[in-house]
């Protein structure tokens, strides 16, 4: 059965990896600190892969650095500021989905975003994107108590867009995305064109639906409008 043939009445997107690819900026970050401090620039890819495990992660990665040390603390202050100097510098929607969230507000679909990325830095990046139109919800850990994988963020968003949970689709790249929205209610799409993990097996993550790019992403869902 196909879990879309129903009346969606929201989708809902987690930002990087998902809406957005954004690893590009992260990716001149790690290399430019590495360099210097005289360290030899890291395997793109590497880099990439870790993006969804946020600013500590990536910087461990690029100084093998312990988080919560004083050395690790400053490292990650220095990668937040240079990262908010130059927040949406190269980001760009994944393709087709721009055209999708147009096509979701003609059909009268309210559309939005839940992410564990700050308000401050969400924020401007999705107004630096130029979305038409754009989301209708945004929810950032500083909207809520928990984060993912909590579903409160989910919740809260379809509450604000007066969604039912179980009429509402979530996309993300992660585990903690499809473990949300599962616990939402949700119906959810494990996105594996975003940051995996060599580690990762979406297969595992128990999303009702996989897609692999994010044109086959748009094509569910103008299907499911139809």
């Amino acid at each position: 059965m196909n879990v879309l043939k129903q009346p969606l009445e929201s989708v809902l997107f987690d930002l990087d990896g998902t809406l957005v690819d954004t690893a590009g900026e992260f990716v001149a970050i790690v290399q430019a600190m590495r360099g210097e401090h005289d360290l030899q620039p890291l395997e793109e890819q590497l880099i990439r892969r870790v993006v969804s495990n946020g600013a500590n992660a990536l910087v461990s990665l690029a100084f093998d650095s312990e988080v919560d040390t004083p050395v690790h603390e400053a490292l990650r202050d220095e990668f937040l500021n240079r990262y908010a100097a130059q927040l949406g510098q190269s980001a760009q929607p994944y393709p087709a989905l721009r055209e999708l969230v147009g096509d979701l507000a003609r059909a009268g679909i309210p559309w939005g975003v839940v992410t564990n990325k700050l308000r401050r830095f969400a924020e401007p990046l999705m107004a630096s994107l130029n979305f038409l139109p754009e989301a209708n919800v945004l929810v950032t850990p500083c909207d809520v108590r928990a984060s993912k994988p909590d579903p409160e963020a989910i919740l809260q968003a379809c509450s604000r867009v007066s969604a039912r949970p179980e009429g509402s689709l979530y996309i993300g790249d992660h585990a903690r995305d499809i473990e949300a929205g599962r616990r939402a209610g949700c119906i959810t799409i494990a996105a594996t064109y975003g940051y995996l993990t060599d580690n990762d097996d979406p297969k595992s993550w128990g999303a009702d639906l996989i897609v692999d790019s994010s044109q086959e992403l748009a094509t569910l869902i103008r299907q499911a409008m139809e």
